[in-house]
This record gives C-alpha cells, structure tokens and sequence, in this order.
C-alpha cells in the first residue's frame, strides 16, 4: 500500500486513512499541516483491488464503524472521524 507523506514536526508515527471526497478528511489533513506534525497518509478511495480490501481490513481494526478519517498514531491509539479538538489536544 502506497502512503503519501507530508514532511513536519515528529510526534510519533502517524498514519491517517483518508477519502479523497471527504470534506472531513481535508479538514483534518488541513489541521495536521497547520499543526506542523509529520504524517503518512493514503486515500482508499483511489485504491484498487487487494490493496483497498487490505486497508479496509486495517481501517476495521482500528475502527469497527470505518467512519473517516482514521488516524492511528503509534500502532497504538486511533482517532476516528474528524473531532478538532481531540487532534489538537493529543497532537499539537
């Protein structure tokens, strides 16, 4: 699976699954930018075949709804959906 990565701040590994159509994974990849923190990301609507299923299958993982965006940060800990201030307050 390709990711995108945007260069910044280190603040752990932070992957965020993203759609290239929603509103609220621009805004959030709009907020990591403005926050300065470096991150990877992959659109998986842009996916195709087993790499789609296989990020799917992670996206499940980490967030049984597969609401978007997903940001998991460390292998750890997963921030589901856009919420501003609980990104702002765990990575800014």
């Amino acid at each position: 699976m390709s990711f995108q990565h945007i260069e910044g701040q280190d603040k752990g590994k932070i992957v965020m699954y993203a759609l290239s159509t929603c509103m609220w994974c621009r805004m959030a990849k709009t907020l990591l930018q403005r926050l300065g923190v470096a991150y990877d990301f992959v659109d998986v609507d842009l996916l195709a075949g087993e790499e789609k299923e296989l990020a799917r299958a992670e996206i499940r993982g980490w967030n049984p709804t597969g609401n978007y965006p997903t940001i998991v940060i460390d292998d750890r800990e997963c921030l589901a959906g856009f919420d501003e201030q609980k990104i702002r307050s765990r990575l800014g």
